[in-house]
């Protein structure tokens, strides 16, 4: 341990944070104080051309129904929509015909033990901030306890000053002194907690993880069965590219390993980022819906002395994020896809988007409100195939950006949107009930005054 790191380790043991979670911190904070970027150069990877799709797998359902019983849903649960001006967990927005997305995925879990009379558990991944809350919500549902912990804690690391690489003391506000480790903490605290062991020692072999905010993200068969059937350690759902997915990561193959690799947009060097922009030069994006073997997690686990080395990704912030001449700091994170390249027979596995439809956005919530997305009978949300696969909402950040604001101008919920194309909204306007807009609608408000949009109109015929 160097000097420099002395200090981070004292303030993670003040704060109660095991060993193992220490250790995770120390590898990339090693990385950093040595000069490393963390930057996946062009040249040191090659672009993936071909991959199996869903469709090709579709038979191993069979093989799916069989293991479905040893098999665990993980939601990652820590992410409390700040950029919707939320401070509590966004899985406990309002998703789908009254009910959270927390609420449907607990009920699809609840769904799936009938229909195939197993005992599959529900398990979150939460932060501090987000697990009270949620706990709430499960509560509400006593059937989904099975005696297994319903959730563990992803941990906090110190953010570092970027000026000396010192620890952030902030006591006006002590918690601008912490920020989450990224999702590739998720198997530092599988360990930590007990819940890898725990799931192991009831019989649990496999796992589907994803985000609580995509509900496209529903347990599949056909994946299942693959993965017990092929002994696949590590699957990553991957899809297309579109312009749209421009900046956002990608996965290639690594030259001087092999093996596959995940390539965030913070882990881009300038020069590179025309390569890193080219959707027909690397075809294919992370879903973040991962299958573990969590077996075959454990002895790799245990081969690497309890700490997955998962590549650096640095994130420049300033201390106070309401302060843009706040101190500079540096969030030191890792990404749980990034795990792909600890694994020899890693794979992916290319699907549509509709089982990539994350809320990131007040546009995304109204698309998701609104009837493009139909509720099933095993509680699925799934997009109507009538609609346009290139549905584009726009809507401005001043008066829809925060969820406040968005809930004050959809009082009675979203307009129908199934036969609409495009929307974009600029200025204050707020809808009323049974609105249908068709087609391209751009609706322009520049008076101090709302816009009202009375009960039952329709817009774009």
């Amino acid at each position: 341990m160097t000097g420099e790191f002395q200090a981070f380790e004292a303030k993670m043991r003040g704060e109660g944070l095991p060993d193992l979670a220490i250790r995770a911190f120390e590898q990339s904070f090693e990385a950093l104080s040595s000069g490393a970027t963390g930057l996946i150069a062009e040249s040191d990877i090659s672009p993936l051309h071909t991959l199996q799709s869903l469709d090709e797998i579709k038979g191993h359902s069979d093989a799916g129904q069989q293991v479905i019983g040893r098999t665990v849903v993980l939601k990652l649960n820590g992410g409390l929509g700040t950029s919707m001006g939320m401070t509590r967990a966004k899985s406990l927005l309002p998703a789908k015909d009254g009910m959270s997305f927390l609420e449907l995925i607990t009920r699809q879990v609840l769904s799936l033990r009938e229909r195939f009379d197993c005992r599959i558990p529900l398990v979150l991944m939460n932060s501090f901030r987000t697990r009270d809350d949620s706990l709430a919500v499960l509560a509400q549902h006593p059937a989904i306890d099975m005696g297994l912990d319903l959730d563990f804690v992803q941990h906090k690391v110190p953010r570092i000053v970027a000026s000396d690489l010192t620890p952030v003391a902030w006591p006006k506000d002590p918690s601008y002194e912490w920020c989450p480790p990224g999702h590739g903490d998720i198997y530092t605290a599988l360990t930590t907690s007990g819940m890898l062991p725990a799931l192991l020692d009831a019989g649990y072999e496999y796992a589907f993880v994803s985000n609580s905010d995509n509900l496209g993200a529903t347990l599949d068969l056909g994946i299942l069965g693959w993965l017990a059937s092929e002994e696949i350690p590590f699957l990553m759902e991957v899809a297309d590219r579109t312009a749209a997915d421009r900046k956002g990561g990608h996965l290639a193959t690594s030259i001087p390993s092999g093996r596959l690799i995940l390539r965030e947009s913070a882990q881009c060097a300038r020069d590179d980022e025309r390569s890193f922009q080219d959707i027909e030069k690397h075809r294919y994006f992370n879903t973040n819906n991962i299958w573990l073997d969590l077996r075959a997690l454990r002895d790799r686990l245990e081969e690497t002395g309890g700490v997955l080395s998962l590549p650096m990704i640095r994130n420049e912030k300033t201390v106070d994020p309401r302060d843009s001449n706040s101190a500079a700091v540096i969030q030191l994170e890792t990404a749980m896809g990034s795990a792909i390249s600890s694994f020899d027979d890693a794979r992916a596995l290319r699907v549509s988007r509709e089982r990539f439809s994350p809320v990131k956005t007040t546009s995304d919530l109204l698309a998701l409100w609104s009837d493009a997305y139909q509720l099933m009978d095993d509680f699925q949300v799934c997009r109507d195939p009538a609609v346009s696969p290139d549905l584009a909402i726009d809507l401005g950040k001043e008066h829809y950006g925060r969820i406040d604001e968005f809930m004050k101008r959809f009082p009675d919920g979203a307009p129908s949107l199934r036969d609409c194309r495009s929307l974009r909204l600029s200025g204050d306007i707020r809808f009323g009930k049974n609105v249908v807009l068709r087609g391209g609608v751009e609706l322009t408000n520049r008076e101090p005054e709302p816009l009202e949009i009375h009960d039952g109109t329709r817009l774009g015929f």
